[in-house]
């Protein structure tokens, strides 16, 4: 039993198992705990603003299905990192690579400081990072999107989530990992997070192959829903400041610039890439200006208690930069990712950490008074060295592991991962979760205008819809090619057979 006390100035003191380390009394500032728990709950609505924000990028009959699974796995990997994910990233036992399951189910974590940092108990760090080993597989799931059946999802996932998400982070940030032994230098996840979720999104993409209608006309959509867009972007752009200011683990001046640079390269990067697409489209694309948000977002992670405020324009610029460029691999490698979760997690978290040790400056870290790190600027040229040996390997592990983990699941009897033909066209929605985000109408829209995709001379199906190739380019279609909508599109359409109205 842990027993606790308080100083007359408010600091909190406990009474541990002095087999833990020092002398079985540790103090802790109640400010310090209120702003990890605040910081906690900051990153926990980044879930769901991950649904939001990949629900808006799709077509409106696969909505739902992105948000549910946002949800869903979250809840799940944050049961895993309770039962033995904890303890395999950051027992105080074990190896280089994995930690051992001496703290099984939280055993024994309570009032000790924790590896993170001595200005908070280690049941506090567990509920931190609980919230990074949930977010993880959520960001991975954009890969699935619209082809994928959930149940199998949500088993990958919980499996993924143990023998990469938690292997990942106890290279980077548990003190016995090699990469922290060897001083790379990730403040809150550019590898464990969002180099492992980028490339599991390429990897699921490239395992379950091309959408039905992919590289035609049909797919050339814009998002269904450019609100959910903006909307999944400000929730995580709001919660980021936990994932970013929080991850010093403790309320000094260090996790205030943590949070300053976190803003500036946000903003930078949406600017950056907003204004690439103007030149070309010459349009003021609000989907562009989040995609920018987000680069920006995943750049300064690595990077973000390590770095000034002018190295944060930087490193915004060049991964929005980066990042917009890096859209064309799936083009290149021919595949189908449908929400560039690459590009923007593994390539814009690679970019990132290459900057942190280019950019890292020791005194910005000496904000807190006790940490030290250093990159070129100050003259620590071994530095980028490491930072990109630890990317390479997070990249290259993930990619393996992923792709051995998916083809095993794909192959156990009944959990099959790519969904049956019908599913894709009727979508995930109503094939999947037996409901929808919308109403009727615009699911029977949706699967309509797949059929007449696919056969453009079928007889009262072929109609203007607001993700045409046509309006993209001039606002509205050839009155030839517009007919009448007709009121048998109120009904509901049978998931059995999608073509029943045609």
């Amino acid at each position: 039993m842990v027993n606790v006390s308080y100083t007359p100035d408010g600091s909190m003191v406990v009474n541990y198992d002095p087999s833990a380390g020092a002398d079985g009394i540790a103090t802790y500032s109640t400010g310090d705990m209120a702003w990890m728990l605040t910081a906690a709950c900051l990153v926990m609505i980044m879930a769901p603003g991950v649904g939001f924000l990949y629900s808006g990028l799709l077509r409106r009959k696969n909505a739902l299905s992105m948000i549910f699974l946002s949800l869903a796995i979250y809840s799940l990997c944050t049961i895993e990192f309770y039962f033995w994910g904890y303890s395999l990233c950051f027992s105080t036992t074990g190896s280089a690579f994995i930690g051992d399951l001496k703290q099984f189910g939280l055993i024994g974590v309570l009032g000790e400081p924790s590896q993170a940092s001595s200005k908070i108990p280690a049941l506090l760090f567990a509920f931190y990072q609980s919230m990074f080993a949930a977010l993880t597989p959520v960001i991975a799931i954009g890969g699935v999107a619209e082809r994928a059946r959930l149940g199998p999802v949500l088993i990958v996932s919980f499996m993924w989530a143990t023998i990469v998400y938690n292997v990942v982070a106890r290279w980077t940030w548990a003190p016995q990992g090699w990469g922290f032994t060897h001083g790379v230098l990730d403040f809150a996840g550019g590898g464990p997070v969002h180099m492992t979720s980028g490339t599991a999104s390429l990897i699921w993409s490239l395992y379950l192959g091309k959408r039905r209608g992919y590289g035609t006309a049909k797919l050339a959509y814009r998002p269904h829903s450019v609100s959910h867009v903006i909307l999944g972007t400000t929730l995580i752009w709001f919660g980021w400041f936990g994932f970013n200011g929080g991850s010093e683990a403790a309320m000094n001046l260090r996790s205030v610039q943590a949070s300053i640079v976190t803003n500036v390269a946000a903003s930078m990067g949406g600017l950056t890439w907003m204004m690439m697409d103007f030149i070309y489209t010459r349009k003021w694309s609000a989907v562009s200006l989040c995609s920018g948000i987000l680069a920006g977002l995943v750049a300064i992670t690595p990077a973000a208690g390590y770095v000034g405020t002018p190295a944060s324009l930087a490193i915004g610029f060049l991964g929005a930069v980066g990042a917009n460029y890096a859209t064309g691999i799936k083009v290149l490698l021919r595949i189908d990712d449908a929400v560039d979760g690459f590009a923007l997690h593994a390539v814009g978290g690679f970019i990132g950490a290459l900057l942190t040790g280019i950019f890292a400056d020791s005194r910005v870290v000496g904000f807190d008074g006790y940490s030290e790190a250093a990159g070129w600027i100050n003259h620590h040229y071994v530095q980028l060295g490491w930072q990109l040996a630890s990317a390479c390997t997070v990249i290259a592990y993930t990619a393996v592991v992923t792709y051995i983990l998916l083809f095993i699941v794909d192959h156990i009897p009944g959990c099959r991962l790519r969904c049956h033909e019908d599913s894709e066209i009727v979508g995930m929605d109503e094939s999947e979760c037996g409901e929808v985000s919308y109403d009727y109408v615009s699911l029977r829209r949706d699967v309509e205008d797949t059929i007449a995709g696919e056969h453009p001379h079928s007889v009262g199906i072929s109609r203007q819809t607001s993700g045409s190739l046509d309006e993209k380019k001039h606002g509205v279609l050839p009155q030839s090619e517009v007919t009448t909508t007709s009121a048998r599109e109120s009904g509901p359409i049978a998931a059995h057979d999608p073509t029943r109205e045609a």
